[in-house]
């Protein structure tokens, strides 16, 4: 099958770690053994942009166990798992990602995924979605059965599209599902980003200063995560509830500029541009490091720091170190991408598998209702959402109350008052 991957050679060590991953995913799998039954996706093309991990392999085997034909390609240069995309394409899917590639060869994979003509898509981060509307409006959108969205950034992309009345299809935000961002979001993203961070420098987090910008789902877990490890946690906000919220969580939270000359670890999770900007450099102690979690590499003004600096060193692997012209130095983590998937290995597999479970579900959802959507951006039916949960808490062996027809009925009505 055609692909673009570094070393195919890797693909035995792939399918260790692909079928490990596979443990603890007991949802997906639930919904693959149906899927092979029923094949509910039989005939559907499928072009995915999504990180090339082994738990998207996962992902990737129950579409294809649903009927559908897979391409896939990765949503971040430096995510991809080299040994699972040649475990992947071994397996016959067609895989287009390569670990360390370069922005030409990042958008030269989402049009050869594009090539095979999907009449559905799965993004994390939108790019592909993005691209058919600038390239392919009256040849693939047409044709198009949906597309569903992995993240918050995605789903920002997704919505002000639909609001300009641009969108030419329609798109579940499997973000905007609870089994996927209070989970994913939250425990995923506070586990693996520190995960990435140690890896990477092997830091003390116990009495260190962590200043987390942006508390969104990922930021509660950021910060959650780095105040257990005996962190004292910084929090940086534009948005008044979350701001509060945070306090209330027993966090301090003030301008970044501010908490600029007291943090010893700076991550951003906010989705937006220049969070980390000249000004918060210029304050700095010596020695500060930056990374980012949120999807793009936008996050850290990389631009200003090296206008800033005097030279720019590699000391660890994936680890630059900016020595400023005062004299100070600056430690940037994998280039100011996902520090999670560029230092570690991403999100568990036990929160991926909801996940995951929601991009099947969606993918099938959608062929259901062909012909029958306008061009919006919808939530996966909360039957869904329910359904998910319920499978994980089973294979967990956790039981939960129900409610009786008297409960039900009284929830239901208005009559019965104090």
């Amino acid at each position: 099958m055609p692909s673009d991957i570094s070393n195919r050679s890797l693909a035995k060590a792939g399918q260790a770690r692909i079928e490990w991953a596979g443990r603890f995913m007991p949802v997906l799998g639930r919904i693959t053994q149906r899927f092979r039954k029923e094949r509910p996706l039989k005939g559907l093309r499928i072009s995915c942009c999504l990180h090339v991990t082994t738990e998207t392999a996962q992902l990737a085997e129950t579409l294809r166990a649903g009927g559908a034909d897979v391409s896939i390609c990765a949503s971040n240069p430096l995510s991809t798992q080299d040994d699972t995309a040649a475990a992947l394409a071994a397996r016959g899917f067609n895989v287009y990602a390569r670990r360390g590639e370069d922005r030409k060869t990042y958008y030269k994979h989402i049009l050869a995924v594009l090539d095979s003509k999907p009449h559905l898509t799965m993004d994390d981060g939108a790019d592909l979605v993005s691209t058919i509307h600038q390239r392919y409006r009256k040849t693939l959108a047409p044709k198009m059965v949906g597309s569903t969205e992995e993240t918050t950034t995605g789903v920002i992309r997704l919505k002000a599209l639909a609001a300009e009345g641009k969108l030419l299809f329609p798109v579940v935000a499997v973000n905007d599902s609870q089994t996927k961002f209070m989970f994913d979001n939250r425990y995923g993203t506070g586990q693996s980003t520190l995960d990435g961070v140690l890896r990477a420098t092997n830091i003390l987090i116990a009495g260190s200063v962590v200043v987390v910008c942006g508390y969104g789902w990922c930021g509660r877990g950021v910060a959650m995560r780095a105040r257990g490890m005996g962190a004292l946690v910084i929090v940086s906000e534009v948005e008044p509830v979350h701001a509060l919220e945070a306090v209330m969580d027993g966090f301090e939270v003030m301008p970044l500029v501010k908490a600029a000359p007291q943090g010893d670890l700076f991550i951003t999770v906010t989705g937006d541009i220049r969070v980390v900007s000249r000004s918060v450099f210029q304050r700095m102690k010596n020695g500060a490091i930056v990374c980012n979690s949120g999807h793009f590499n936008v996050e850290i003004d990389l631009e200003a720091l090296k206008k800033l600096s005097r030279s720019i060193r590699q000391v660890k692997p994936e680890v630059n170190e900016y020595t400023l012209r005062n004299g100070r130095r600056v430690m940037v983590l994998s280039e100011g991408r996902l520090v999670n998937l560029s230092c570690a290995e991403g999100h568990p597999a036990q929160v991926m598998d909801m996940s995951f479970a929601n991009q099947a579900l969606s993918a099938e959802w959608l062929v259901k209702n062909k012909g029958k959507l306008s061009p919006e951006v919808y939530r996966l039916p909360e039957k869904l959402d329910q359904e998910i949960a319920g499978i994980k808490l089973k294979a967990r062996g956790v039981q939960i109350d129900r409610l009786t027809p008297e409960q039900k009925k009284y929830l239901s009505s208005w009559e019965t008052g104090t």
